[in-house]
């Protein structure tokens, strides 16, 4: 099958991991400080904080923010369920934003109406979290106005877009939100075998994130408390084992330097898959201008109503063919579990025509270029 996504392991990667395993840390280390760091240099952030996946990362910055049952958090309809379920986590309660039909982000005026209204009814959110679908930027600089406007934090889901910019900021700069946060699962643009990290320039946010992804605990400056115990370190809050190791950070320190180099290879395959549909009717995800796609997918939006087929049917025929692609994503209120929460089917119109009919194609350096045209010739096929 050719995948849709798939990790790019090479023998420096290898060799990374194997110094660690011959090393005297293999949990939390050095390491860890050095991957940490290099995410922040590359992002251009003051601070980045690693930990286990991008969930735990996602639930660390909402606990960081003290969001609580009294928050409402808006977030886009169309993401994978860990970014709202992270606000489930803390007790707060969630709404959804629809998308763009050009972006397949959330749509910016739309939230700019939906703001207004929630002013006039006193029912303002307490955070938003954007997210950068497929690694499309969202026009940050437009979100931040409208939070200065109307009083509510902004944090970024970026868990698809290291590599991208944004007006050459790139995703991650933390210039227009308190926090962004990245994943680093197999399929994302670069590994750690599984990972988050944050980045923010607030240094009292980092500093609470660390405590908090340890168990909430931090170093005591002064071993010697009053009983005269020596401790040599003192929990301050509840926190959890978000930790990521020194074998995952190890991986992850090594692909980093890879970013931009997997990056172009993915702008060159969306590229050529973008002249080769130009003709069909089908339509792709628009990247606004002054932005940069890390392009983490190659999302694939067919007029099912003309072709007479269902996405499902035109699964099926690419995987008749050995091509697997994927849906990203459902939107999240029209699972069974937030459908009992109160949302209902309809709620955000273009969220829902977008999931009839979007597809994603296999779209990741370790394609071969004959692998490319395969999947465009298919398409051309399949839409007849």
């Amino acid at each position: 099958m050719i995948q849709y996504g798939k990790q790019i392991i090479e023998e420096d990667d290898i060799e990374c991991v194997i110094s660690v395993l011959k090393s005297q840390f293999l949990t939390q280390g050095p390491v860890v400080d050095s991957f940490e760091a290099s995410v922040a240099t590359y992002c251009g952030a003051k601070f980045a904080v690693s930990s286990n996946s991008a969930t735990s990362s996602l639930h660390l910055a909402m606990l960081a923010l003290d969001i609580s049952s009294k928050d409402l958090i808006w977030t886009s309809a169309v993401t994978f369920v860990a970014t709202s379920n992270s606000a489930l986590y803390c007790g707060a309660k969630v709404d959804f934003l629809d998308i763009d039909k050009e972006t397949f982000n959330l749509d910016i005026e739309a939230l700019s109406r939906k703001l207004e209204i929630a002013e006039a009814n006193s029912s303002l959110p307490t955070l938003l979290v954007v997210v950068h679908l497929g690694g499309t930027p969202v026009d940050m600089e437009k979100v931040n106005k409208l939070s200065k406007r109307y009083g509510f934090e902004v944090v970024e889901d970026a868990s698809h877009a290291i590599g991208g910019s944004c007006k050459s900021e790139k995703i991650g700069s933390c210039r227009w939100s308190k926090m962004c946060i990245f994943s680093f699962h197999p399929v994302k643009i670069i590994t750690a075998g599984e990972g988050g990290v944050i980045t923010t320039n607030d240094f009292e946010l980092s500093a609470k994130v660390r405590s908090l992804r340890t168990h909430g605990i931090v170093p005591n400056q002064n071993a010697d408390v009053e009983n005269e115990e020596l401790w040599n370190y003192s929990q301050i809050g509840l926190g959890f084992n978000y930790r990521m190791t020194e074998i995952h950070a190890a991986l992850g320190l090594s692909q980093v330097s890879k970013i931009d180099r997997f990056v172009k290879v993915r702008n060159e395959i969306a590229h050529y898959y973008k002249q080769e549909f130009e003709s069909l009717p089908v339509s792709v995800q628009s990247v606004p201008a002054g932005s940069y796609s890390s392009y983490h997918l190659f999302i694939l939006r067919f007029d099912v109503a003309s072709l007479k087929k269902t996405k499902k049917a035109i699964y099926y025929e690419y995987q008749e063919q050995g091509i697997n692609v994927n849906f990203h994503y459902i939107p999240v209120y029209r699972h069974p579990y937030y459908e009992a929460l109160g949302f209902k089917k309809g709620y955000c119109p273009e969220s829902e025509r977008y999931f009839l009919d979007a597809v994603s194609l296999p779209l990741h350096p370790g394609l071969s270029s004959s692998d490319v045209e395969f999947v465009a010739e298919t398409t051309k096929k399949i839409v007849g």
